[in-house]
C-alpha cells in the first residue's frame, strides 16, 4: 500500500485558545471547508463535531481534545485536486482544568493555530498556552476571531499579543471593517483585499483594496516585509537597495522563519460570520511545517539511558511512535491515539512497548473524523491515527519496533491539586466504580486514585472542582455508577525549613533469627535551583525526594540500601504536622551499622521510616497549600468589591488594567480560600463579572491557619 500524502503535504497543528475564544466554531468552520462535516455545527446550538461527549455539548466547552483528519485544497490553487494536503488537527480545550490535554497535543503537533477572541485579545488561558508552545517549541499562527462582536478591535487584540505573548508577532492581514461592518480581510502580502460569500461564505472573492484603506494596508505590508527580509542577509541588502522580492521569495522566506519562531503572523476574521477560516487554512500550508521540517525526535535506548538516538521523519526508517491520549470508545472499546515520529504500520502487526517491556498486537488502525472513523490498513511516517486493541499501552508510552527499539521523551504532567472523597451508592456499584476509576485514570494522566489508609475510603484527585465534576458525570453515564461525593479538599504538602539529624534503630529478638537496623541520616530542604543532570552520582532524585547514599566502607552492605531508601520514601508519605505527604526533602544516609545474621531488608526498612520521622519533627516542618494565579475581568463599578473579597480571601493583588470597557484584576490566592467563588463573584457584580484560575505554586500556610487545618485532621 503506498502513502495517498507525500510527508512534505502533511500538516499536524492544533487549534488552540483561551476558553470562549471561538475556538471550536473555528474548528467546525475547517471540517466543513475542507469537507469533512456536510452541516455546520454550532456551539451554542449544541451540535458541533469535535465536541461529541454529552457533557461538551451541554456545557459548550471542549473537554478532550478530538484528532480529525481532513484534507485542503489552498485558494489559490482553484480546486485543483493534485494538489491537495493532510490535515490532522487537534481541537484542544481552553479550560485551565484540562490544561493535560493542551499539554499532550502540542507535544504531538508540528504547528498551532492560536486563536484569540477579538474583544478581549490574549486571556489568561491564552498565556498559559502560548507558555506550552514555547516550551514545546512549536511554530504558531494566530488568528483574531469574533471580529464582528460589539466592541471588537483587531489592533487592541495584536497589541495585547505583542505586550504579553511575544515581541515576533505581525501583522499578515487587516480586517475590512469591524463589529457589524467586518466585511472581510486584505492580505498584506499579496496587497488584495478578500470577501467570502455564497453558501456559509464557501466562495472567496478577490478584489482590490477599498481606498480608505489603502495608506493603512501599505504602512502595515511595509512593516511585515522588512520582519520577513531580516531573516536573511542577501534578500535584505537588496531590499534596502530599493528592490524588492518577488512574493515567492517572501512566502518562502516567512515560511522559514514561522518555523524557526521567529516570526507569529496574525490573520483575522470572524468563523462564525464564515469570513477569514479559508485564508488561515492556506497559511497552515504556506508557512506552518511538515513532519520533515522539524529536526528528528530524540529518545534513548531502552536499556542504557545514557544513549542517545534519534529517529527521522522517514517511511523507512524503523517504526517509532508516541501515544499521546487513550479513550474508552462505546462501540470499540480502547482507542489509543498515536503519532507516528519514523517507519511505518500496519493493522495487524505487533509493537514493542519500552515501559511494560512487553508486545502488543494492533487489532485495528483507525483515522479519526470526530465521532466518525475510517478505517486504514496501514500508517505512514508523519500521520496521526488511534488503534485499537493495545491494552497496556497508556498515555506517553512509546510504541517501537522490537529489533530497533527506542523510548521516546515521556510527557510530564502536573500534580493534580484538589481531591475528594467517593464512594458508591450501593453493593452492586462497588466493583463498578473501581473499573470506571481505573479506565479513567488510564485517559487522563492528571486524575489520580488512591485510598485512605486509615479510613480505607476512594480518593479522587484532580485538577480543578470542574475537573472532578466532569469525572463523576463520566461515571454515571459511561459506565452507570452511582456515587456519594464528598466536599473537594485542598491538597495539602508538608515540608521542612530547617536541618536535622536522626538515627534509626529497629532490634528485635525473639527467639531464632532475630532483626536488626541501623541507620544515622541527616536532612535538609531540597535545593530546587540545581539540575537533575548536574546532580553527582550518589544522589538520586524523584519528585520532591532526594536520597543521597554516603556510605562508606560498607557501613551498611549494598543490598540493604534500596530498603533503606523505600523506607525513607514511606516515612514521608506520613507528615509531622497533619499527616500529609512531605516533599522537597534531601536525606543524606551517612552511616549506620549492620548484624551479619539478624540484619535484612525489612529491619533497615523500618529503621529508615524512624528515622525520617524522627527527623522531620526537628526540622521544622510546615504545611504548604497550593496558590492560584486568579484574573477577574470585572465591570468598573465593582471594582472595589472585587478586590475587597480577594484580599478578605488572603489574596495578593498584583495588578489591575484596562481590557475594553471592563477591569481584569490579577491575584495570587490560596485554592483553599477559592471554593464557591463564582456564587459570591456573580452575587456581588449582578453576574457580570468571570474569572479564571491555574496552580502556580506551593507556598507555606500562615502559623494561624496551620493550626486550624491541623486541628480538623485529628
Amino acid at each position: 500500500m503506498e502513502r495517498e500524502f507525500p510527508i512534505e503535504k502533511v500538516r499536524n497543528f492544533g487549534i488552540i485558545a483561551h476558553i470562549d475564544a471561538g475556538k471550536t466554531t473555528t474548528s467546525e468552520r475547517v471540517l466543513f471547508y475542507t469537507g469533512q462535516s456536510h452541516k455546520i455545527g454550532e456551539v451554542h446550538e449544541g451540535e458541533t463535531t469535535t465536541d461529541w461527549m454529552e457533557q461538551e455539548r451541554e456545557r459548550g466547552i471542549t473537554i478532550t481534545a478530538a484528532a480529525v483528519s481532513c484534507t485542503w485544497i489552498p485558494t489559490y490553487e482553484h480546486g485543483d485536486k493534485n494538489k491537495r494536503f493532510r490535515f490532522n488537527i487537534i481541537d484542544t480545550p481552553g479550560h485551565i482544568d484540562f490544561t493535560v490535554e493542551v499539554k499532550r497535543s502540542l507535544r504531538v503537533l508540528d504547528g498551532a493555530v492560536v486563536v484569540f477572541d477579538g474583544v478581549a485579545g490574549v486571556e489568561p488561558q491564552s498565556e498559559t498556552n502560548w507558555r506550552y508552545a514555547d516550551e514545546a517549541n512549536v511554530p504558531r499562527i494566530c488568528f483574531v476571531n469574533k471580529l464582528d462582536r460589539t466592541g471588537a478591535s483587531f489592533e487592541h487584540s495584536f497589541k495585547t499579543i505583542l505586550d504579553r505573548l511575544s515581541k515576533k508577532a505581525v501583522r499578515a492581514q487587516l480586517p475590512i471593517g469591524l463589529e457589524e461592518n467586518h466585511e472581510g480581510v486584505i492580505d498584506l502580502l499579496k496587497m488584495k483585499a478578500y470577501y467570502f460569500e455564497g453558501d456559509m461564505g464557501s466562495n472567496v472573492i478577490e478584489k482590490e483594496i477599498p481606498e480608505n484603506m489603502m495608506a493603512d494596508a501599505t504602512k502595515y505590508r511595509a512593516e511585515l516585509i522588512e520582519r520577513i527580509v531580516e531573516n536573511d542577509e542577501a534578500v535584505m541588502n537588496e531590499y534596502l537597495e530599493g528592490k524588492e522580492p518577488t512574493l515567492e521569495v517572501l512566502k518562502k522566506l516567512l515560511r522559514k522563519a514561522v518555523i524557526a519562531n521567529e516570526i507569529f503572523p496574525v490573520y483575522a476574521g470572524s468563523a462564525l460570520k464564515n469570513k477569514g477560516v479559508q485564508l488561515v487554512l492556506d497559511a497552515v500550508v504556506d508557512y506552518l511545517p511538515a513532519p520533515t521540517d522539524i529536526p528528528p525526535v530524540s529518545g534513548t535506548d531502552v536499556n542504557d539511558d545514557e544513549i542517545h538516538l534519534e529517529r527521522k521523519p522517514d517511511d523507512k526508517e524503523p517504526f517509532s511512535a508516541l501515544a499521546f491520549k487513550s479513550m474508552s470508545d462505546p462501540f470499540v472499546g480502547q482507542l489509543v491515539f498515536f503519532r507516528v515520529y519514523s517507519g511505518t504500520l500496519e493493522a495487524g502487526s505487533y509493537i514493542y512497548n519500552p515501559r511494560t517491556r512487553s508486545k502488543e498486537r494492533i487489532g485495528r488502525i483507525v483515522r479519526m473524523q470526530a465521532d466518525q472513523r475510517e478505517e486504514v490498513k496501514k500508517i505512514f511516517a508523519g500521520e496521526i491515527a488511534a488503534a485499537v486493541g493495545l491494552k497496556e499501552t497508556k498515555t506517553s508510552d512509546t510504541l517501537t519496533d522490537e529489533a530497533h527499539p527506542i523510548m521516546l521523551d515521556r510527557i510530564k504532567f502536573p500534580e493534580p491539586v484538589i481531591n475528594l472523597r467517593i464512594e458508591p451508592k450501593t453493593k452492586a456499584d462497588q466493583e463498578k466504580m473501581g473499573l470506571a476509576l481505573n479506565r479513567l485514570s488510564d485517559e487522563d494522566p492528571t486524575f489520580k486514585v488512591s485510598t485512605d489508609p486509615e479510613t480505607e475510603e476512594t480518593i479522587i484527585a484532580g485538577m480543578g472542582e470542574l475537573h472532578l465534576e466532569i469525572i463523576v458525570d463520566r461515571m454515571k453515564r459511561e459506565f452507570n455508577v452511582e456515587a456519594n461525593v464528598g466536599k473537594p479538599q485542598v491538597a495539602y504538602r508538608e515540608t521542612i525549613t530547617g536541618e536535622a539529624q536522626a538515627e534509626g534503630k529497629y532490634i528485635k529478638q525473639s527467639g531464632g533469627k532475630g532483626n536488626y537496623g541501623h541507620v544515622k541520616i541527616k536532612i535538609k530542604p531540597m535545593d530546587q535551583t540545581v539540575n537533575v543532570e548536574d546532580l553527582p552520582k550518589n544522589v538520586k532524585r524523584t519528585g520532591g525526594f532526594e536520597f543521597i547514599n554516603s556510605i562508606k566502607g560498607g557501613a551498611i552492605p549494598q543490598e540493604f540500601i534500596p530498603p533503606v531508601e523505600k523506607g525513607l520514601k514511606e516515612g514521608l508519605d506520613r507528615g509531622i504536622v497533619a499527616g500529609f505527604k512531605m516533599e522537597n526533602v534531601s536525606v543524606d544516609l551517612y552511616d549506620g551499622s549492620y548484624h551479619d545474621v539478624d540484619s535484612n531488608e525489612m529491619a533497615f526498612k523500618i529503621a529508615a521510616s524512624m528515622a525520617i520521622q524522627e527527623a522531620a519533627r526537628a526540622a521544622k516542618p510546615v504545611i504548604l497549600e497550593p496558590m492560584m494565579q486568579v484574573e477577574v475581568i470585572t465591570p468598573d463599578k465593582f471594582m472595589g468589591d472585587v478586590t475587597g473579597s480577594l484580599s478578605s480571601r488572603r489574596g495578593l493583588i498584583e495588578g489591575m488594567e484596562n481590557r475594553g470597557l471592563s477591569q481584569a484584576v490579577k491575584a495570587v490566592v490560596p485554592l483553599s480560600e477559592m471554593f464557591g467563588y463564582m456564587t459570591t463573584l456573580r452575587s456581588m457584580t449582578e453576574g457580570r463579572a468571570s474569572f479564571t484560575m491555574e496552580f502556580i505554586r506551593y507556598d507555606i500556610v500562615p502559623a494561624n491557619v496551620a493550626a486550624t487545618i491541623a486541628e480538623s485532621r485529628k
